[in-house]
């Protein structure tokens, strides 16, 4: 499906509850009290006609979805509530490969990241609120996820991997991706910062 359709199918849900849409897609939400932590995604993917896909390519071949918790603060304004993952990071192949051919690079250039409002962690629902899409045109923002790839790269080269820190990356952070402490895998995610950009609700 090209970027720009699925775009226009996805707006088409702006203001929907996806809970329902997880029953109509067959898609789980808890199981045994244990929640399915991408479901959102997985609805949405269902919704346009993918299989679940977390393969290292863009998921939809040319483009990649992205779906993103929101909140809302004390005085009603919304933000982003946590990172996004974009891309896991295998150590060889990022010392190996300079920005301009990283996975990173190939998942940011056509994103289209969709932003839910959580209201609890019950997720008796939850309001697709806004679709945008992305693509890494802005000069500026660009340099900076350049630098930030090419900080993590020189760590794992210079020190190696074990020495990523979530601290490290101004707007892409390498951080641990799995079942917390003690895990040995990492990611990149894009900070909240980076991701309110995306979606265009930045603080003015």
């Amino acid at each position: 499906m090209e970027r720009d359709i699925a775009i226009k199918k996805l707006e088409e849900l702006e203001g929907s509850d996806l809970v329902p849409l997880a029953s109509k897609y067959d898609v789980t939400i808890w199981k045994e009290n244990k929640k399915n932590k991408g479901w959102a995604g997985h609805v949405l993917e269902r919704y346009l006609g993918l299989p679940i896909n977390s393969a290292q390519s863009p998921n939809f071949g040319s483009w990649e979805l992205k779906i993103v918790p929101l909140k809302k603060l004390a005085n009603e304004r919304i933000a982003v509530k946590e990172t996004m993952a974009i891309t896991m990071i295998d150590p060889y192949n990022v010392a190996h490969t300079p920005f301009e051919q990283s996975h990173l690079l190939v998942k940011l250039k056509k994103v289209v990241v969709c932003a839910r409002l959580f209201e609890s962690q019950k997720e008796e629902r939850t309001l697709l609120v806004r679709v945008a899409s992305f693509d890494l045109s802005d000069k500026i923002i660009y340099e900076q996820v350049r630098r930030d790839y090419e900080e993590t790269r020189n760590c794992i080269i210079k020190k190696g991997f074990e020495y990523l820190t979530g601290s490290m990356g101004t707007l892409v952070q390498p951080r641990t991706k799995g079942a917390g402490h003690g895990s040995t895998s990492r990611a990149f995610y894009a900070r909240t910062s980076f991701v309110a950009k995306i979606l265009g609700i930045e603080k003015r």
